[in-house]
C-alpha cells in the first residue's frame, strides 16, 4: 500500500489516548528524547511507549532523526497548524477552543537542544517542491522572501525580505542535492531589517550578536506525497532568534503545503 498523507482524522484520533498525550507532554517539556528518556517513570511498558509513538508519528505529531544509534524524537507542530491555519476558520472557533490551546502548545515548545524539527506531507512530486524552496516566483507566494543563489555549494545567498536586501559573506549554500536535500545558512540581522521587525533596541542588538543558525531542508518521495522534514537548527543556546524561528515555521509550511496543493498560499497574516 502506498503511503499517504497523515489526515487530520488521524491526529484527532492519536490525541484521544490519554497515554499518548503524555508523552506529547513529556516532549513539550523536553523535546528530542530517546525512547529510554520517554519511557523512564512512565507507568507502561517500553515496548507500549513504542508503539504509541508509532501513532503519533504516524499522524505527524512526532518527528525522528537520528543521532548515532539514539532516534530522538521531537514534537511536530506541523498538523495541528494545518487543521488551524486552513480548515478552522471555516467553523465556530469557540467549538475549537482546545485545538487552538493545543496549537499554542507546540509552537511554544521549549527545547533542550537549540534546534526546531517540523515535518509535513504534501500532495506534491520532489521536483515541484525544490522549485517552491527555490525558485523566487515561488518562495515570494508563500514565504514573502526570495533569495539570489545559483544553489551550488559554496555560492553566496542575497536575501529579499519584503523589499529589504540582507547581503553578506557568511550566507552561504551548505548542501545541495537537487529533488533530495538543501541546506543554506540563515541570513544576518541588519538595522534595516529592524526597520521593519519593529524590535527594541537592545533586544535586536542582543539578536544580532547570536551565532548564525542553519536550515536544512529533507525531501522523500512516499507514493503519491512527499514527506518534508525542516530542521533548523546551531542556535545560540536560550537565545532570541530561536523562538522567533519556532512561531515563524508552522505558519509558513502550511502556507507551502496549501499552494502546492491547491495552487494557493495562506493569505499573509498582518
Amino acid at each position: 500500500m502506498s503511503p499517504r498523507q497523515p489526515p487530520s482524522l488521524d491526529v484527532f484520533k492519536a490525541l484521544a489516548d490519554p497515554s499518548r498525550r503524555l508523552l506529547l507532554d513529556r516532549l513539550n517539556a523536553r523535546n528530542g528524547q530517546s525512547l529510554r528518556e520517554l519511557s523512564d517513570g512512565l507507568a507502561m511498558s517500553r515496548q507500549s511507549v513504542t508503539k504509541h509513538l508509532a501513532v503519533l508519528e504516524a499522524a505527524a505529531l512526532v518527528t525522528t532523526l537520528r543521532q548515532g544509534r539514539e532516534k530522538l524524537h521531537y514534537l511536530n507542530a506541523a498538523p495541528i497548524n494545518e487543521i488551524a491555519e486552513r480548515w478552522i476558520t471555516r467553523y465556530d472557533r469557540d467549538r475549537v477552543e482546545a485545538l487552538a490551546d493545543l496549537k499554542r502548545a507546540l509552537e511554544e515548545t521549549p527545547v533542550s537542544t537549540p534546534q526546531f524539527v517540523y515535518t509535513t506531507y504534501i500532495k506534491t512530486t520532489p521536483q515541484r517542491l525544490w522549485q517552491a524552496l527555490t525558485d523566487p516566483a515561488f518562495t515570494a507566494r508563500w514565504w514573502q522572501i526570495t533569495v539570489d543563489t545559483d544553489w551550488a555549494v559554496g555560492s553566496s545567498m542575497v536575501w529579499d525580505n519584503n523589499g529589504v536586501l540582507i547581503a553578506d559573506p557568511e550566507q552561504v549554500v551548505l548542501e545541495s542535492e537537487p529533488y533530495r536535500r538543501l541546506a543554506y545558512t540563515w541570513h544576518t540581522f541588519t538595522p534595516e531589517l529592524n526597520e521593519r521587525m519593529h524590535l527594541e533596541e537592545e533586544t535586536f542588538a542582543a539578536l544580532a550578536s547570536e551565532r548564525r543558525s542553519r536550515a536544512t531542508f529533507d525531501i522523500e518521495q512516499l507514493g503519491e506525497m512527499v514527506k518534508l522534514t525542516v530542521v533548523h537548527d546551531d542556535f545560540e543556546p536560550d537565545g532570541i532568534a530561536i523562538t522567533m524561528v519556532g512561531t515563524g515555521w508552522p505558519l509558513v509550511l502550511s502556507s507551502l503545503k496549501t499552494l502546492l496543493e491547491t495552487d494557493e498560499p495562506l493569505p499573509p497574516r498582518a
